[in-house]
Parts: structure tokens; C-alpha cells; sequence
């Protein structure tokens, strides 16, 4: 803002003596002056040296407006971190108390799509009518431009009945030429109004073809979304009579939709594998909780003027220690609670929960997995229970859980109960993969292939201590291989199938194995083949826990491990051909 300066005026003395004045006012100070002098140029400079100085005054002012405002922005960020960071800490202490206040069973009405089709249908494009051109008037004898012009000489004559015939050609003669004009333009006019109608025509019957096009496109799209709401709409039928059927498999896919469900800050894992005993009830739980690293480490922030910096309070390490214990010992509790209070069909008569941690082991540099600690409780009594008003670290030792004295120190214990992964089918697997290079895996023996894919996929599973395992021989299309991933519970129990086939792998392959999937409790199921599968194979398997490798995959794989295979089907089908009988 600066200050302003009005026009000069002048007044003259008695004698004639003119005085000059100039007036100065500046908004921003609320001041106003007037200047005065009888020389016109030492006016203007003392006018704009007072202006000068109302600037000067009103910058430095300004500055130190934007200073103050500068510091009040800070310490209010300071304000809100801190505010901020005092929240997250009520938050982590009411974890298990917030989740009382939920139903953890899940509706089943609420996971299906009863919405409509989201698109409008389309509406005809407007085709804005035609202006047809108007025609010029048509010219009559009786029009003042046709009769003839008459002089005085002339209307006196015409008394007589006597008009100059020269004057009445010239009249005649100025109607035909405008009347033969008339019709040009005319004639014009009506072939130009004609292409109009026909070119007009031509876009109402492409509109209608567009908007036909478009209602045939809008129609079959929503069919499209009707059968997949229905399909989507079946399957969470389906899941809800399996799970009231109490299949092992339904009831732990909704037990781990529970714990899904279940609100936790985003930088908190939220991994976890699952067991169930068809004969017992017994639910075995390996979750993996947060680290210490995880709990929040600001307690205040403070703004600093003088440094014009901000100063940061950290919560203590016995402050951290306490509120991490704390949180293991709720999310413990919190995770049976919801699990038993989602449990309507009465399916689980106890929950083995055992707690894992993935952190830095600072004499090795390595992450480590420990179980730290280990609760079993049955449902009668869970429910004894007055989570609303009970010490989350008091009512574990009161179900008799087993934890280090101190959980941040990550000291590992023995868990309770311990996620079964023996299985009376599994074999003794032999290596293959060394003895592939250049071998046609279409025309390999049917065993063989198996263990192959067996170890192939050891080597993948294997970089973070996995395990893989062949079944019996069936021949039936059950499982062939099941793969085990600790750490910490990422993949879980994995089916894996292999087909070593000549022919396209039919969608009934890819629905065995979804059954295979559910019937173990599995969290994925793996498809392998020599050959590739059908587009219904591959739309079965979409929005499902499957995944479908076919020959290139399977030929990537083993060279990323250093393998040269080979896929030839024509040479496959010739072998079998010369078999008797064909093998599998």
C-alpha cells in the first residue's frame, strides 16, 4: 500500500503571489495531510519525501505484521501435532473398549449388490430444425414500379385516352425481367430448400441409428452388470449357507473376514493364518502383531521464535514400552472378542491365539520372527468375562496366557497351540529339475512332473523359509502339492496343482481346484500346466484366490532358476500316441 497524492492545486494572494498545495493521505496508517509551498518543484519534493516516510513506516509495519503472523501459523502447526499425536495415544488405549461397542457378525445383507445400474439410458441427440429459406415476394402488374411513369404532359394526355406506348413497353418490360427473375430465384430457393430437407433427413435418420445403436449397447451393458451382481449376489449366498452349514472351510473364511473388518491404524499389520479342528472347534490363530517401531514416538512440539524452528518432546522409552504392551495384550483380546461374538452358529468352542512380532535383531541385522506370546480360552469362558472395566494385561494372566515378562524385549515362547501342517497324504518327493534341461515337460512322465513343479516352486517358496510338499498319487485331480509360507503368516496354506497336458485346460479343472481350495482351508490355490486354459477357465478364476500358470509361465519360472525346458505339444501327442494306454 502506498500513500497517495492528490492533484496540486493553487490559490493566489491579493497580490498575485500563487501558493501551492498538494494533499497526502495513506489508507493503511489512517493519515492525511496537506503540503504547501510557493515553489511548484520544492512542493512535489518535500510532497514525495513525506510519502517516503509514510511508506517506510508502513512496510516495516507490514513486515512485522507478516512476522507475527508467521509465528501464530507455527505454533498453532505446533498445536495441532501435539493435539494430534495425544490423540493417537487415546486411540491405541481404547482399542479393545472401542471394539465393544460393535457387532463383529457380519450381515450378510450388506455384502450383496442391490444397487441399480448406474448409467442412464441414453437419450436421442436433439437435431435442431431446419430455417427454410423464405422466398422473395412475387411481382404483380399492379406494383408501383410497373406502371408507367407518367409526366404532366403524359396525365394530361391520358384524359384524353392518350399514354405515350414507349412508357407502357418500359413498364411491361420491367415486370417480365423481375417476374423471370422471380422465378430464378425461386426455382433456386426450392432446390436449395430440397438438399436442406434431404441433408436434415439424412442426420434425424443417423441420430436414430446412433440412439438405437446406443439403447442396444446401454441394454447389453446392463445385463452385463445384472448378471455380475447376480453371480456376486449368489456367491455371498452360497458363503452364508456353507458357513450355516459349518464347513470348515466357510467358517474360516468368515472368521477372516472378522478380523479384515476389524479398524486398526494402517501402519499396523494385518496378517494373520488360520486352522480349524472339524472335530473339536478349536480355532488356532497365528497373527502377526506390531512391532514396537509401530507405536507413536512424539509427545509434544513446541514452536521455538527466537530459533523460528520447531522443538520436538519424545515419549520416553519406558513411556513406549508400557503403551506397546499394553496394545499387544488388547489387540489379543480384542481379536478372540470379535471372533467369538461374530461366531452366531455356535461353531468355535475355543480360540488358540498366538502372537507373533517381526522386528530387527540388532546383533545379526536380520528380521526375525518371534511368537511372544500365546493365550488358549474357551468360549464359556471368554464370556465371564467384563471387558468393558477389565486391565487388558491383568485379564490375560487371568486366562492363563503365556508371554515374556517383557514384551518389547521380543523374547520368543513356546505358542500353546501350534498351527498343524503334517498331513497323512504328503510323500517323499525326489528332485527333477536338475535332469530338465532340454526335456519336453509335455511328454515328461505324470510324476515327475509333479515333483517338478514341487520343486520348482520350493525354489520359490524357499528364499523366505518355506515348504513345499507332494501328496499321494491320485491321478483324480485332487491336490498334488501343498506349500507353507511362515513368514509371518503371509501366504499361509497353499494348494498347488499340476496338469501336464497335451490339450486346453477346461474350466472344470479351475473349479476342482477352488473346491480343493475351500475343502482345505487353503488361503490360495496355484494351477500349473504344459498347455494354456479356456477363456471360461481364466473368467472362473477371476476375482477368486487362484492363480492359472500355463506353458510360458511355467518355462519363465525355470529359467529364472536356471533351466532350459522345453514345451513341445505336436512331439507330446506323437508319444502318446505310440502309448499304450496313455498315460495321465
Amino acid at each position: 500500500m502506498e500513500t497517495l497524492i492528490g492533484d496540486m492545486r493553487v490559490q493566489y494572494s491579493a497580490r498575485g503571489i500563487p501558493t501551492y498545495s498538494l494533499e497526502l493521505e495513506h489508507v493503511g496508517l489512517h493519515k492525511f495531510k496537506v503540503v504547501r509551498d510557493k515553489d511548484m518543484h520544492a512542493l512535489r519534493r518535500k510532497a514525495e519525501m513525506e510519502a517516503a516516510a509514510w511508506n517506510a513506516v508502513w512496510k516495516k509495519r507490514a513486515s512485522e505484521q507478516a512476522t507475527k503472523e508467521q509465528h501464530a501459523k507455527a505454533a498453532a502447526t505446533a498445536r495441532e501435532r501435539t493435539e494430534k499425536a495425544g490423540s493417537e495415544i487415546v486411540e491405541l488405549h481404547k482399542l479393545l473398549y472401542r471394539a465393544l461397542e460393535i457387532d463383529d457378525a457380519i450381515d450378510w445383507s450388506s455384502l450383496k449388490d442391490n444397487s441399480s445400474y448406474p448409467v442412464e439410458r441414453p437419450r436421442p441427440a436433439k437435431i435442431r430444425e431446419i430455417e427454410e429459406i423464405q422466398k422473395p415476394r412475387r411481382p404483380e402488374v399492379s406494383d408501383p414500379n410497373y406502371v408507367p411513369r407518367l409526366s404532366f404532359l403524359d396525365r394530361t394526355l391520358r384524359i384524353f385516352g392518350r399514354i405515350p406506348s414507349v412508357k407502357i413497353d418500359a413498364a411491361q418490360s420491367r415486370f417480365e425481367y423481375d417476374f423471370r427473375e422471380w422465378e430464378r430465384a425461386g426455382s433456386a430457393i426450392d432446390k436449395q430448400i430440397e438438399s436442406d430437407r434431404a441433408k436434415h433427413q439424412e442426420r434425424l435418420e443417423k441420430a436414430k441409428a446412433d440412439h438405437e445403436f446406443a439403447i442396444e449397447q446401454w441394454q447389453c451393458e446392463k445385463a452385463a452388470f445384472k448378471a455380475e451382481q447376480i453371480r456376486r449376489n449368489s456367491e455371498v449366498e452360497q458363503r452364508e449357507l456353507a458357513y450355516r452349514s459349518k464347513l470348515p472351510a466357510a467358517i474360516l473364511r468368515y472368521c477372516s473376514d472378522v478380523l479384515d473388518r476389524s479398524d486398526y491404524p494402517k501402519h499396523f499389520p494385518k496378517k494373520f493364518e488360520m486352522e480349524l479342528g472339524q472335530d473339536n472347534g478349536l480355532l488356532v490363530i497365528d497373527y502377526l502383531l506390531p512391532s514396537l517401531e509401530d507405536m507413536p514416538t512424539i509427545s509434544e512440539v513446541k514452536y521455538v521464535q527466537s530459533r523460528k524452528d520447531f522443538s520436538v518432546k519424545n515419549h520416553t522409552e519406558s513411556e513406549r514400552t508400557k503403551l506397546y504392551e499394553d496394545v499387544l495384550y488388547q489387540i489379543t483380546l480384542r481379536t478372540l472378542h470379535e471372533l467369538f461374538e461374530a461366531d452366531v452358529i455356535e461353531s468355535l468352542t475355543a480360540i488358540a491365539f498366538n502372537g507373533w512380532v517381526a522386528a530387527l535383531n540388532k546383533a545379526t541385522g536380520h528380521i526375525v520372527t518371534n511368537c511372544i506370546l500365546s493365550l488358549q480360552c474357551s468360549n464359556e469362558e471368554f464370556g465371564k468375562i467384563n471387558l468393558s472395566a477389565a486391565q487388558p494385561r491383568e485379564c490375560f494372566k487371568q486366562l492363563k496366557g503365556v508371554a515374556a515378562s517383557k514384551l518389547a524385549s521380543l523374547t520368543p515362547i513356546a505358542p500353546l497351540v501350534r498351527l498343524d501342517k503334517n498331513d497323512h497324504r504328503f510323500v517323499t518327493s525326489y528332485n527333477v529339475i536338475a535332469n530338465s534341461e532340454g526335456v519336453n515337460l509335455a511328454a515328461m512322465d505324470w510324476q515327475d512332473f509333479e515333483h517338478l513343479v514341487r520343486e520348482l516352486f520350493e525354489k520359490e517358496f524357499g528364499v523366505n523359509g518355506g515348504e513345499v510338499k507332494v501328496t499321494q498319487a491320485s491321478r483324480d485331480g485332487g491336490v498334488d502339492a501343498i506349500a507353507f509360507d511362515p513368514d509371518p503368516i503371509r501366504g499361509g496354506k497353499i494348494v498347488i496343482q499340476a496338469k501336464r497336458y497335451t490339450n486346453v485346460v477346461g474350466v472344470s479343472s479351475v473349479r476342482d481346484l477352488y473346491g480343493t481350495v475351500m475343502n482345505e482351508g487353503a488361503t490360495k490355490g496355484i494351477l500349473v500346466t504344459t498347455t494354456d486354459y479356456g477363456p471360461d477357465a481364466y473368467e472362473f478364476a477371476r476375482n477368486k484366490p487362484l492363480t492359472l500358470l500355463n506353458g510360458s509361465n511355467l518355462l519363465f519360472l525355470l529359467q529364472k532358476h536356471g533351466q532350459q525346458a522345453r514345451i513341445d505339444i505336436k512331439e507330446a501327442k506323437r508319444y502318446f500316441a505310440e502309448q499304450s494306454p496313455p498315460t495321465k
